[in-house]
């Protein structure tokens, strides 16, 4: 089977043994795992440990935004599970993100773990126009991933969470070498949206300059999850004319 590194398969399942399930059958084709909230809350760090211990690579979503102090801690034990990838919300502010980035870069080098890239959630794919209006932002969705990621990117984060609508936007207002793009949102021709609103094809992510895409239900869902992750991968192939370059994670 061909491996895509930049495939993030989300195991938004309810329990590990489904999750571990799906591990097992797309060992060696998806490129990343992601553990979210759903996951992380009835298996605990227990499985991600695991997962990373089988020698798959994790991206931890569970999005954390509190005060600075409290997120800079759970930074540190983000890493201290392994895990290639987490983030925090933007919204949290400079000082959160600033705090969090260096006690991760402190606590891995003091320890000699691989530091994780630490990226920033801008505005949740499934939000809108509407859904800004609602919590008070005076603000496009567009406007607000531009302001969300020039301030991650000065905060020294590593990259940012951002709908495939907006890759332009944070590939033209960034300039930081390495920034990398995680986008979800994305559905293969043909797929369901779901609940997400602002989304593209595999291909166009990738065209657009997306880094890693994460797919959830379009491959979980499938009667053939391995075959579904093929195509997708196919889909991001054509859409890259360097067969997709990765970004080495945590090197920014």
């Amino acid at each position: 089977m061909k491996t895509n590194r930049n495939l993030i398969v989300a195991l938004d399942v309810k329990t590990g043994a489904e999750a571990q399930r799906l591990v097992d059958m797309l060992r060696g084709v998806a490129g990343m795992f992601k553990i979210g909230s759903q996951l992380f809350t009835a298996t605990g760090p227990t499985f991600v440990r695991d997962i990373v211990n089988s020698g798959e690579r994790v991206f931890l979503d569970l999005k954390f935004h509190d005060i600075p102090n409290t997120v800079a801690a759970a930074g540190i034990e983000a890493a201290r599970l392994g895990v290639s990838i987490f983030n925090v919300h933007a919204a949290g502010g400079s000082e959160m993100m600033r705090r969090t980035a260096g006690a991760v870069a402190e606590s891995v080098q003091a320890s000699g773990l691989t530091k994780p890239s630490i990226i920033a959630v801008t505005v949740l794919t499934s939000a809108d126009q509407m859904t800004l209006t609602d919590v008070g932002w005076d603000s496009t969705p567009e406007k607000l991933v531009e302001r969300l990621s020039v301030l991650a990117a000065a905060a020294g984060l590593d990259g940012v969470v951002a709908s495939p609508r907006e890759i332009g936007i944070v590939r033209s207002a960034v300039t930081k070498p390495g920034f990398i793009v995680v986008t979800p949102g994305v559905r293969p021709v043909g797929a369901a949206l779901g609940d997400q609103s602002r989304v593209t094809t595999p291909y166009e992510a990738i065209a657009a300059g997306a880094d890693y895409l994460v797919v959830g239900r379009p491959i979980i869902e499938a009667t053939d999850p391995p075959k579904a992750a093929l195509k997708i991968i196919e889909e991001m192939e054509a859409g890259s004319p360097n067969n997709i370059k990765v970004p080495e994670l945590g090197d920014s």
